[in-house]
């Protein structure tokens, strides 16, 4: 038996808005598109994903988000 109490989390279940982050402040890069569309990372998909978002912007990311 463990003699100490289990660590009670301080927020009852639900995360708290400190704890969370998006990333929508950060640039998104070449190398985040072609994770996100399930991709391995190689020298042509990385330059795909460069023209992908030279083209849409940041809404090339979204596009391959739920």
């Amino acid at each position: 038996m463990n003699p100490e109490p289990a660590a009670q989390p301080d927020h009852e279940g639900v995360t708290p808005d400190r704890l969370l982050h998006t990333g929508a402040c950060e640039e998104v890069t070449a190398e985040d598109l072609v994770l996100a569309s399930g991709r391995d990372l190689t020298p042509e998909t990385i330059e795909w994903a460069r023209r992908r978002l030279a083209e849409r912007g940041r809404s090339a990311i979204e596009e391959q988000l739920p």
